[in-house]
């Protein structure tokens, strides 16, 4: 889980937690996610009036979204 996605940079590669995103996302987007859980940080989006979201690009090349507590940074 992120704690400050502040000190990312756009570009930088992440994991998604697929625990944490199984409920909520179609089925399409879960098996490529199942198949390559690392993707690239290409922005911020708000998602709430105090809270953001980190959209990335899938190893496919679709942009999505997913909360802080949805990915993880790699070591």
């Amino acid at each position: 889980m992120i704690r400050d996605s502040s000190t990312l940079q756009k570009g930088q590669l992440l994991r998604v937690e697929i625990n944490e995103v199984k409920d909520r996302l179609p089925q399409n987007i879960l098996e490529e996610i199942r198949k390559q859980p690392i993707v690239e940080l290409v922005g911020y989006k708000m998602v709430d009036g105090n809270e953001f979201g980190l959209v990335v690009k899938l190893n496919n090349g679709e942009i999505n979204w997913f909360f802080e507590k949805e990915l993880s940074e790699i070591m």
